[in-house]
């Protein structure tokens, strides 16, 4: 089953991105535990109407203020929709919610991207295959 790992990573080696920060992010398709090489996406955030297309329901607002100022990455998170995951630095409680909405799991690691996409996809093959992670 191929599937999508979305990384926020400024030079491709290392995570070295916070979601919030990111201004773009690599999207890597695993297929049968081989890794495809990555598409970047440019994180085209616009301007408040864009918030129309992302916030129907208000969910993502906190406070009553504009998503709290998280419009920006409700929008990022539209972009990464098809992804299985992503991977940064570190990621703010609102955008985790905004993240387990779509099922999209998140992991924030301080490490090269070859490490975290060889541990994240060691992870998925063995929840796919329905083994224990105790091993």
């Amino acid at each position: 089953m191929a599937y999508k790992i979305a990384v926020a990573s400024s030079d491709g080696i290392e995570v070295n991105e916070a979601f919030g920060n990111a201004a773009r992010f690599l999207i890597f398709t695993v297929n049968n535990e081989t890794i495809e090489p990555p598409e970047e996406r440019i994180c085209t955030v616009g301007d408040e109407s864009d918030i129309s297309s992302v916030c129907k329901d208000n969910t993502c607002r906190g406070n009553g203020s504009r998503c709290n100022n998280y419009t920006g990455n409700a929008i990022k998170v539209e972009q990464i929709a098809d992804c299985r995951c992503v991977v940064c630095q570190k990621i703010g409680f609102q955008v985790q919610k905004q993240l387990e909405r779509k099922a999209i799991s998140f992991f924030d690691v301080s490490c090269t991207v070859e490490e975290a996409l060889s541990k994240i996809i060691k992870y998925y093959s063995r929840i796919d295959k329905h083994e224990s992670l105790r091993k």
